[in-house]
């Protein structure tokens, strides 16, 4: 259950085409400002002047792979969602069924043994589910060598009911994604980075913001049941904890992009608050109980009520500082999901940034 049950998001609400086919540019979108409870309204374009020299944003560079492929199961048509890549070489798979609409419904995962036949000759063999955390729709499966080499010529980016039409991949990748050397990547895009321009990171530069990378490789959410995140690789890079700890020494506020960033930072900083190195899967999982040790405020997209990742915001915010903003996104008619609307979270207090809040002992 999360803080915003009550609240309901009306369909007209979901952005269905990106920021620069509804206006001028990616950087054409709204942002919502909370400082505590107190909110405000303004242009995307506006973020440097609500950020301050010293100041930190943890941008994740993971690059969005083409991770939705036609396939058959049998005379089933189906659509293959390629979410994560195991260090044994399987991939996380999901299932599910076309509708028509170039959108897809959810799918019963399984049957172990059952061979999809893909574009090209290829095939995958579903063996096992992917575990509890991902309820049945996530399998492990034994996949085609070059998936990387499938994806580019036959996959397109993974999308959803709520907007109007495909997309090209270039509209999914961020001004941070970097290619990784193996081919891995997000099998969605980490969307709160979207709205970022060459322009806008310069201006921020030359405000004196800084901007710390690391990875963490999203796999497919669930749109429907808004399960927690199962497990994800990332990496925290030395130079990033680095510069983390040297703000927060410094007196300057880490500000995490988007929900990945804050899952990757929190899964490398010890029980004392320290970021180091670190990389491999995480399993962490925020909430209010667990609290967060580094991340002082995050840049996300607006989520829906039912959405697991709200337990994230109010472990950094505070559930009054949540009604109080979507109460006002809701009014002004703020737009949700990949393509929609930036909300910023900040402390209350400008002079009094807190360094360390955990409820872990």
């Amino acid at each position: 259950m999360t803080a915003l049950d009550a609240l309901r998001v009306p369909a007209e609400l979901s952005a269905r085409v990106p920021a620069e086919q509804r206006g001028a540019g990616r950087d054409d979108v709204r942002l919502l400002v909370s400082r505590g409870t107190a909110v405000s309204h303004r242009a995307f374009r506006d973020l440097p002047g609500q950020l301050r020299a010293g100041d930190v944003l943890v941008v994740n560079t993971s690059t969005t792979l083409a991770a939705a492929v036609n396939g058959r199961v049998g005379g089933e048509r189906v659509v293959v969602h390629f979410s994560t890549r195991g260090e044994d070489g399987r991939w996380a798979v999901e299932l599910r069924r076309p509708d028509g609409n170039g959108t897809t419904r959810p799918r019963p995962g399984g049957p172990a043994g059952a061979a999809v036949r893909l574009p090209g000759g290829n095939a995958l063999v579903l063996d096992e589910p992917l575990g509890p955390a991902a309820g049945a729709r996530l399998w492990w499966a034994r996949v085609p060598r070059d998936v990387p080499g499938l994806l580019s010529r036959y996959g397109r980016p993974i999308r959803y009911a709520y907007t109007e039409r495909d997309q090209p991949l270039s509209a999914y990748q961020t001004v941070f994604a970097v290619p990784s050397p193996d081919g891995a990547g997000s099998a969605e895009m980490p969307s709160a980075a979207r709205p970022f321009t060459a322009g806008l990171v310069a201006a921020l530069v030359s405000r004196g913001v800084q901007f710390a990378p690391l990875s963490l490789h999203t796999g497919v959410a669930s749109t429907e049941a808004h399960e927690p995140p199962y497990p994800e690789r990332f990496a925290v890079p030395r130079t990033t904890a680095w510069l983390v700890n040297a703000a927060r020494a410094g007196g300057g506020r880490v500000v995490a992009v988007g929900t990945t960033a804050v899952r990757a930072l929190e899964s490398a900083a010890g029980a004392d608050g320290v970021v180091r190195a670190a990389s491999g899967w995480t399993d962490l999982v925020v909430t209010p109980q667990r609290g967060v040790r580094v991340v002082d405020g995050l840049l996300t997209g607006l989520h829906e009520p039912e959405a697991s990742h709200l337990l994230m915001l109010e472990a950094i915010a505070g559930r009054a500082v949540l009604q109080a903003g979507y109460t006002q996104a809701l009014r002004h008619r703020y737009l949700w999901h990949e393509f929609g609307d930036v909300h910023l979270l900040l402390p209350d207090s400008e002079a009094n940034t807190p360094h360390y809040r955990s409820n872990v002992s």
